[in-house]
């Protein structure tokens, strides 16, 4: 069976999974909290992040520790997927706080999402 997924459509199911488990830490204090302790299986930072040194910091921790870095065009587009965001009747999001970095520290149960995300980060 060839998975036709792709890391764009598997990564908001795998942060949404992971956000049911309380598995998500967003901003930048919680974020290097968990890079600082180890503790994070996934980092995802947005590149269109305002503060360079903001994103070096995550980088760096990233690299030091080992932990692997997924990055996405939007802080936008990860603001929806971590849940920062009301949802209008028809289920489109408004109001979307922007997130410029979150770590998952619990990735919640085995999905065909999760595999596309691990093949992609090279678990």
């Amino acid at each position: 069976m060839a998975s036709a997924m792709t890391l764009e459509e598997a990564l908001p199911q795998v942060l949404k999974k992971a956000k049911y488990q309380s598995g998500v830490k967003k901003g930048l204090r919680e974020v290097v909290k968990y890079l600082d302790k180890r503790a994070a299986h996934l980092c995802i930072l947005a590149k269109d992040c305002d503060e360079p040194q903001y994103s070096r910091l995550v980088e760096a921790l990233c690299t030091l520790h080992s932990i692997p870095l997924l990055k996405v065009d939007s802080n936008q587009t990860l603001g929806q997927w971590v849940g920062q965001c009301k949802y209008d009747e028809t289920g489109n999001a408004r109001k979307v706080v922007k997130c410029s970095c979150a770590v998952i520290i619990d990735f919640g149960e085995e999905s065909e999402a999760l595999s596309v995300v691990n093949e992609h980060i090279g678990k």
